[in-house]
Order: C-alpha cells, then structure tokens, then sequence
C-alpha cells in the first residue's frame, strides 16, 4: 500500500486483495491491477475474465474479483466515485470490514484508527493489554486504552512484530524486543527457567 502512494482508492483495493493473502503475493498483484485501473471508472471497465486473471495468484481470487467490481459500481451510484472517509460509509461497501476500513482511514485520509487483524489481535492479547475474543473487541479496547497519537502506528508496529518475532505458534519470546512488557514473555520465560533448573 505505501508503493503505491497511500492514495485512499489504492489503500482500498490493495487491502481487499490482502485478505487471507501474504504481502509477497499481494504487493505485486495490487501493483499491476492498479497500473491498469488507478481509479474505479478504470476498474469497472475491466471483464471480470481478465481481472481474475491478473489477480490469480491471491487466494480466493473468484470472490475477490466479484468483490472488486461491485466495489466499483457501488463507489459510482452511492459516492460519485470518491472513496468514503468515514466509518460507516466505507462499511457499506462490498467486501469491506473494519480492518480495511481503518487502514483506508489511517493510510488513506491520516486520520487515527486502528486496524485491528490477526497479529494485532493475537499481541495486543499476548501482551496482556486487553482480553478479547474477537477483533471488533480488541479494537474498541485499544481505542480505550491506547493514546491516538500512536493508533495509525499500532497495526504495522504489531505486523512487523508478529511476521518476525510473535509467532502465532512459537514465539521467539527470548529475542523479543518488548518482553519485558509482556505478560505471555513473562510466564512462557519463568516456566523455562524453572525447567532449567529442575534438570
């Protein structure tokens, strides 16, 4: 999304590309659809056939092309082809939840928002700053407990994170830069010292 500048239509269509993709794949494909169709006239002017082709290697790329077009036609009739920067315009859309509407938000327009995926979820837990169960929770806790100036910054802090160090299954809590302030550091850390000492 920052290669192609932040615009809010890029943001938009590079994020629904995102889903349950990773960046290696996303960034190249979100790359070249958006050198075709920088704009939603443009994407709408695409056959279905050669936008699924060009979007292929992300997965589930049938709905996501079906997602992209309405996506499109819903900006023409309901927005006059601009992209909404409000909340509860942006979930309008086809295919847009609250994680990709915060980025279009803090990415696209720089207001504060938090994005709240899976590594944001999954540390925000970890670390012991909130108890949620679902992600809309720990959006609205974070939102409570965390200074605005920093929530734009909360979800690529914690991708970054979570690709390298905050594993999903095993943590590389001995390496973590931040395990001091971490609640799942601090018992996984005791526990391997203690089993260290009884051997």
């Amino acid at each position: 999304m920052a290669l192609q500048g932040n615009a809010p239509f890029s943001v938009l269509v590079s994020a629904l590309l995102s889903a349950r993709t990773r960046d290696q794949v996303t960034i190249p494909v979100a790359t070249a659809l958006l050198s075709v169709a920088p704009n939603p006239a443009a994407l709408r002017a695409m056959p279905l056939g050669e936008l699924e082709s060009l979007i292929r290697p992300c997965g589930f790329f049938h709905d996501k092309a079906k997602h992209l077009v309405a996506l499109a036609h819903c900006l023409q009739s309901d927005f006059g082809d601009r992209i909404p920067d409000r909340m509860q315009d942006l979930l309008t859309l086809p295919g847009i939840g609250r994680k990709t509407a915060n980025l279009v938000l803090s990415l696209g327009y720089g207001k504060p928002a938090i994005s709240v995926d899976i590594h944001v979820h999954r540390i925000s837990n970890r670390l012991g700053l909130v108890n949620t169960r679902l992600p809309e929770q720990t959006e609205n806790a974070l939102r409570n407990i965390l200074p605005r100036r920093i929530w734009s910054d909360w979800n690529p802090w914690l991708v970054a994170l979570g690709q390298r160090i905050c594993l999903p299954r095993q943590p590389l809590c001995r390496v973590c830069p931040i395990k001091r302030y971490c609640e799942h550091a601090k018992s996984k850390l005791s526990l391997h010292e203690h089993e260290q000492e009884v051997r």
